[in-house]
């Protein structure tokens, strides 16, 4: 994720990263519409949380079983239990 400000806009650029394919193709959607929707409702608790405005681009990835790495577990932000 990069963020930025630019004249009092906050500028974010984040990637959502799916597992397969066909998860890229559900989390997009028919033409987009539900990437849209989820930009739309990040973007407002962003600014409601900032209680700024918020410019938000989402990209889709595909990295294939990175949940069964755990390098990229933590490097995606989450937590590994002990074993």
């Amino acid at each position: 994720m990069e963020k930025r400000e630019e004249g009092g806009i906050v500028d974010i650029q984040a990637v959502i990263y799916v597992e397969r394919d066909s998860q890229k193709g559900i989390v997009i959607g028919r033409g987009g519409r539900m990437l849209k929707e989820i930009c739309t409702r990040a973007r407002q608790e962003i600014e409601a949380l900032l209680g700024r405005r918020v410019y938000l681009e989402l990209w889709v990835k595909v990295r294939k079983n990175w949940r069964k790495r755990e390098a990229d577990v933590r490097r995606f932000g989450y937590v590994v239990p002990e074993r």
